[in-house]
């Protein structure tokens, strides 16, 4: 038996998931069960996955699959919950174009380079991906650390909360969680050591939302 706010958030990770194929960001949790703090979504997070209803997911930032629902007892999630393109197999491994290195902390130069990174389907969504280096430690709260490979699905487009690769003033590359703030894009670091970044809308293009990440050991 879930309590109400668990299986609030079960179904809400549950939802995200179907629409998107990513996990929701724990600021997103947060905001969602209009919690006081991230701490509570760790302990409902913790409460469903040591009864069986959501897994996470090794060497992926703020990734969870749900397992099974409260009316599913013993049975598996339905595939409405994709991790993987329905076309590749888990064993698959794809080549991405890693363009480079991305600060997670202030901005740096914008995206090049002409190399690639073998990644298993497993860790990808459908839809177009490049991957990144990131290089910085304002993301470590949304386990997001210096030397991961970022894995970005092409996109234009943001709702607030997603984290993203945005391009500032055209030459600037930097990972961080949108939202909006009345007139103006705000960036958000998951570092308390950092501050917000702000700029006006015609400052930011968004090229990417985090999908998947990469961890060599």
């Amino acid at each position: 038996m879930l309590t109400r706010k668990q299986h609030e958030l079960l179904c809400f990770i549950h939802d995200r998931l179907a629409e998107s194929g990513v996990s929701p960001s724990f600021e997103e949790m947060k905001e969602a069960l209009d919690l006081k703090s991230k701490s509570g979504v760790h302990r409902l997070i913790s409460a469903l996955e040591e009864r069986g209803f959501i897994r996470r997911l090794a060497n992926r930032a703020r990734a969870l699959e749900v397992v099974k629902m409260p009316d599913q007892a013993g049975k598996a999630a339905p595939t409405a919950t994709p991790q993987i393109p329905v076309a590749a197999n888990s064993n698959d491994i794809i080549e991405l174009p890693l363009h480079g290195r991305i600060a997670a902390g202030t901005p740096i130069e914008a995206l090049q380079g002409t190399e690639s990174l073998a990644v298993p389907a497993a860790l990808l969504g459908p839809g177009e991906h490049y991957a990144l280096e990131v290089s910085g430690d304002s993301m470590v709260e949304e386990g997001i650390l210096d030397g991961d490979y970022a894995l970005i699905r092409k996109t234009d487009t943001a709702r607030d909360g997603e984290i993203v690769v945005a391009l500032i003033d055209n030459n600037e590359a930097t990972l961080k969680t949108f939202r909006r703030e009345g007139s103006m894009i705000r960036l958000d670091p998951a570092n308390r050591n950092y501050d917000p970044q702000r700029y006006r809308p015609e400052q930011v293009v968004v090229q990417g939302r985090l999908s998947g990440l990469l961890r060599r050991y």
